[in-house]
């Protein structure tokens, strides 16, 4: 591993969820707790404003207002940021400001509303938002998620971006949920951080020497995370992704971000917790329990919420 590379953001991140106010604004104040509970519990770093963030459901105000008070904390040199947005200028300047606070890096999605573009589209995207960022300091990760983008982040595609922009193009997060595409990946790119967009994933990803994992699930299960990757050349390193899996496959089994927000609502007694912003739905009571009854059937403590 270089010097450059073992400065990079390794390990498990969170890709954290937003906590709402009444109004479905996001609530600054406890999104900012929320990451530090992560932290607390095993997390390496913190994906702000990605997917399970709800960040493609708030404007570019809301999201650059989130950044400006993070900025304002010492959470800024554990950030990789989501910026990709659709158009290109939105990309820069929440780029622009993730740079500005500090973050360590930014998660960038293609632009994602055209379907069917080619490669040179979607390398055109990539290369004018890091032309008009104009930083060298900028650490670019592509986003690869394709069951939301329906645009595929081809091996060619990511090696042309590394050769133009080997500096920026640091790394990647392949959230496609196959394990054949991750190690393909990782074996094509030597030195190119792809982290594994679920932590069902993590062991075999730092056994190919990927870095990681980040991933949405990782809210509620961060301890067991983070103990896998602090013992995953351990003997005992299969059982615990066994167990890993097990739940990451349980809470998979309903939408993601409504069960995680009311989980946590359970779990603290805040029950704004539990809002999401359409079009996503909140769990009921009775769904609640039945998932938390099945976790805990499954040996998941959850640690008291922030």
């Amino acid at each position: 591993m270089t010097a450059a590379q073992n400065n990079r953001p390794r390990g498990v991140f969170a890709a954290a969820l937003t906590p709402l106010k009444d109004d479905l604004s996001p609530d600054i104040e406890a999104t900012i707790g929320h990451y530090r509970w992560l932290l607390d519990q095993g997390c390496d770093g913190i994906v702000c404003l990605g997917t399970t963030g709800e960040a493609n459901s708030f404007s570019l105000d809301e999201r650059l207002a989130l950044l400006d008070a993070l900025g304002e904390t010492e959470l800024p040199a554990k950030l990789v940021v989501g910026t990709g947005c659709c158009a290109v200028p939105d990309s820069v300047r929440l780029s622009q400001k993730a740079l500005e606070i500090g973050a360590a890096g930014v998660l960038v999605l293609p632009p994602f509303y055209y379907k069917g573009v080619s490669d040179d589209g979607l390398y055109g995207a990539y290369a004018e938002t890091i032309e008009r960022v104009g930083d060298p300091a900028l650490k670019l990760y592509i986003y690869h998620f394709p069951k939301m983008t329906a645009l595929d982040m081809s091996l060619e595609l990511i090696g042309r971006l590394i050769a133009a922009y080997p500096d920026t193009v640091v790394g990647l997060k392949n959230s496609s949920g196959d394990w054949d595409s991750i190690a393909a990946m990782i074996a094509a790119f030597p030195g190119f951080d792809v982290f594994a967009g679920s932590e069902e994933f993590l062991l075999p990803t730092l056994e190919l020497g990927g870095p990681g994992c980040m991933s949405a699930t990782v809210n509620l299960l961060a301890p067991q995370s983070a103990e896998l990757y602090a013992k995953w050349q351990d003997a005992g390193a299969e059982a615990l992704q066994e167990h890993l899996t097990a739940l990451r496959t349980t809470l998979g089994r309903s939408a993601p971000i409504p069960s995680m927000k009311a989980l946590l609502a359970r779990q603290s007694g805040h029950a704004n917790w539990a809002k999401v912003r359409p079009p996503l739905v909140a769990l009921d009571t009775a769904q609640t329990e039945r998932l938390a009854a099945e976790l805990a059937a499954q040996g998941l403590e959850l640690a008291a919420a922030a």
